[in-house]
């Protein structure tokens, strides 16, 4: 390994140990932004049903390899000597992080979106540490309640605006990655994540789950077995069971009735509002109909 990836792995390092001293939890992450650290189980004949989280007790889990102990950070940058950057679990306590990653895609423009948003849910972004990255991005550090559990999202609030949550991370700061180095914006090094504006946790958590029997009922007797249906998906389904419910119902005529229902099936079995419409607008346009 050349000098200059010693040497961005070693400052790696010390950022992430900089960081779990302020109770960040950290592993480490290639210059893709991804764990630079392999699965354990990518060779398994059959992928274990739960997922393994860490409990064989090796290295490779991705963000649950994430950690606040100095010793066990040391040993998983270790393990991946071409890491150049380290990521920051989210939703872990002390401070239950949740990261608003404003991007710079082209025909976005996410901060005036997320102004807008503001200033219709009435809600002021407090100060906070922000950190700017190599895309011109910005990524803002907040602080959830510890009963609330924030999902991962990609442009659910607005275009170019995505969320991490539970299960998610961001780049840390310091981080050197292909397309450049992350940075803390100036004068918010020494700031801790703010309070999450309360209208904007109500924005970010998922809707009520609606019972299911409910759900199975109020789409009526036609409607019955294919809401049920989209309910009884599994993680890994949840997209195919509903594109092929939508279908069945555009093709029966009954899919502008049972929109909502299924859209409701769908974010109960856990999939986000904009991954649900976007299937059920597919389901809509493949068999000639228009949502």
């Amino acid at each position: 390994m050349a000098t200059t990836d010693r040497q961005a792995t070693a400052l790696a390092l010390a950022h992430a140990l900089s960081a779990a001293e302020r109770g960040l939890a950290v592993l480490p992450l290639s210059r893709t932004k991804l764990p630079a650290l392999r699965s354990p189980h990518r060779d398994d004949p059959v992928p274990a049903r739960p997922p393994c989280h860490g409990e064989c007790g090796r290295f490779g889990h991705g963000v649950y390899d994430a950690s606040t102990d100095p010793a066990r950070i040391r040993e998983l940058f270790a393990a991946a000597p071409r890491a150049t950057g380290y990521g920051i679990a989210c939703g872990l306590p002390p401070y239950h992080l949740i990261g608003v990653d404003l991007d710079t895609k082209a025909g976005t423009n996410a901060p005036a979106a997320l102004r807008e948003l503001a200033v219709r849910h009435r809600f002021t972004l407090p100060a906070t540490v922000v950190v700017l990255t190599p895309s011109g991005g910005r990524h803002l550090w907040l602080s959830g309640p510890p009963d609330a559990v924030v999902p991962n999202s990609a442009g659910r609030l607005a275009p170019g605006i995505d969320i991490r949550g539970a299960g998610g991370y961001l780049v840390g700061p310091g981080s050197r990655t292909a397309h450049g180095t992350y940075a803390t914006a100036p004068g918010t090094a020494h700031l801790v994540p703010a309070p999450c504006p309360p209208p904007l946790l109500r924005l970010l958590l998922p809707p009520p789950r609606t019972p299911r029997r409910a759900l199975a009922q109020g789409a009526g007797r036609h409607g019955h077995g294919l809401v049920q249906f989209v309910l009884g998906a599994h993680e890994g389904q949840r997209n195919t069971r509903l594109f092929w419910a939508a279908c069945r119902a555009y093709e029966n005529g009954t899919g502008p009735a049972l929109h909502g229902p299924l859209l409701d099936a769908a974010l109960t079995t856990g999939l986000t509002e904009h991954e649900a419409r976007a299937t059920l607008t597919s389901a809509a346009r493949l068999t000639g109909h228009h949502p």
